[in-house]
């Protein structure tokens, strides 16, 4: 067997891989990428980037449906071409892909290494037969989908969200299995282009929501499009001639039997470590078999290994990915002398429509009686119903006692901008009255940003004028006290 020694060996040429090589040969440090499968990232490849080209020829599709309520007319049908909407998905994918595969090309040959990479031992990885002695590592693999048990019998009629995009035609119908963020792009846009949709959730989940009332609209206006059990009592799922059979008791507590020709399975997303041969080295690693790291250095406990990107199971987005892998080839490159890298404020979105977003704070990790709640409805927001595209629900969560905003949950129209307007204003640690000085245009749907700040400001005000009259009553009490003592002396 031959051995090689290197100072850094990136395991995964993603995103993360592709960011911590990166980091590391800037640093001077001799440095290996390995990679088993093929290149290109996840998002280029089965990601962000044609789950949109689906979802833009599914906009296309349904923008006439709002036709009828502008006063304009169209005679005839819209029809949709399968096999003409699959074949510019594979042809733009493709595309993108080729970008990421000429900036790999560009990584001198003796840097790149193909195979397998497996950990022998705390400093030794072997690579399809050859050994790799390494100073430093870092782990990007990435991650798959995963499928439910329950799914596993049905062979090739259940597919992952990496399988569509290999459709040479759309399916008349398919059953969704997880109303995450996968779930509701796929299913939503291949609704609009006319498959039939059946969504399947649990615990009432829809979206990465965690705010109670954001959640439940999301879940009434997504009911108004397709089939959406968000609370699935499932009966039973079998195969049948022509598809498969789903059985299920609906929220209205009549059972119901359909039958799919697809099924996707959008349950989410394992990290890909299980074959890495962790179990020989010392690395300590949680339940999920991920490696126990430090988000901020991204280091493994004390060890000289890193984990960056979908492998380390946190925040599953290209920029964080990104950001992740820049952390942890840095800190690589200078071991054991690591340090913090900065971390963004959390930004998520989902490209629904309504879009879907979450930033800064979650409401469920905010303590009740800490914040205050900011609210606005675009039912009836200016510019929404101009553009007749009037859904949403928006709320902000401010600091009580400072006011400084914390985070916002959202189903919104243009909610990717709204998401990044409000994650910049977290990030800079603005108030609410600080965000509310900045420049708002009319008519644009960030007006309706301004009024859910404004309403947590009221909200704010009104708490801060109940402290400082509780607190005069304390004080009137205390002196009232002193001075009952004092005659009492």
């Amino acid at each position: 067997m031959t051995a090689e020694n290197v100072e850094v060996a990136v395991i995964g040429a993603g995103t993360a891989g592709l960011a911590a090589y990166r980091a590391a040969t800037s640093a001077g440090k001799r440095t290996v990428l390995i990679e088993g499968g093929p290149y290109g990232t996840t998002c280029a490849r089965v990601g962000c980037m044609p789950s949109k080209l689906l979802i833009a020829a599914a906009e296309a599709a349904h923008v006439t449906e709002r036709w009828q309520e502008f006063g304009l007319r169209l005679d005839g049908k819209v029809a949709v071409d399968g096999p003409a909407v699959m074949a510019r998905v594979k042809r733009e994918r493709d595309r993108f892909v080729g970008f990421v595969l000429d900036g790999v090309n560009a990584i001198p040959e003796r840097d790149r290494i193909r195979g397998r990479a497996r950990f022998v031992d705390d400093r030794t990885l072997q690579v399809d037969g050859r050994e790799i002695r390494f100073a430093r590592a870092v782990i990007a693999t990435g991650s798959a989908p995963k499928v439910p048990e329950f799914l596993q019998s049905l062979g090739d009629r259940v597919v992952v969200n990496d399988d569509v995009f290999e459709w040479k035609d759309l399916p008349a119908s398919v059953a969704v299995f997880g109303p995450g963020v996968i779930g509701l792009e796929l299913g939503q846009a291949l609704a609009r282009l006319g498959v039939r949709v059946l969504m399947f959730g649990r615990l009432g989940h829809v979206g990465p929501f965690t705010d109670p009332e954001v959640r439940a609209y999301a879940v009434r206006a997504f009911q108004q499009e397709f089939t959406l059990e968000a609370d699935a009592d499932l009966r039973s799922v079998e195969l049948v001639d022509g598809g498969v059979r789903i059985t299920y008791c609906g929220s209205d507590g009549e059972v119901r039997s359909d039958v799919v020709e697809k099924v996707i399975a959008a349950t989410g997303r394992a990290s890909n470590v299980r074959d890495l041969g962790l179990e020989n080295t010392t690395v300590e690693r949680d339940v999920r078999g991920v490696p126990v790291y430090d988000r901020y250095t991204m280091q493994c406990g004390h060890h000289p290994i890193f984990i960056a990107g979908d492998a380390s199971d946190d925040l599953p987005l290209l920029h964080e990915a990104a950001d992740e892998g820049r952390i942890a080839g840095h800190n690589a490159a200078r071991f054991p002398h690591v340090e913090r890298g900065k971390r963004r404020t959390p930004l998520g979105i989902v490209f629904s429509d309504p879009q879907l977003a979450m930033t800064g704070a979650r409401h469920a990790d905010l303590e009740q009686g800490t914040f205050v709640v900011g609210e606005v409805s675009f039912e009836d927001q200016g510019r929404s119903r101009v553009m007749l595209r009037h859904k949403g629900l928006l709320h902000v969560y401010a600091d009580v006692l400072t006011g400084r905003l914390l985070g916002a949950e959202m189903i919104a129209p243009d909610a990717e901008h709204l998401g990044h307007l409000v994650a910049w204003a977290i990030q800079n640690e603005l108030t609410l009255a600080e965000t509310l000085e900045l420049p708002f245009y009319h008519p644009v749907v960030e007006e309706g940003l301004r009024t859910a700040l404004r309403d947590a400001q009221a909200k704010f005000l009104d708490a801060e004028k109940k402290r400082a009259q509780m607190e005069r009553r304390e004080a009137e009490l205390e002196c009232a006290t002193e001075s009952v003592n004092g005659a009492l002396a």
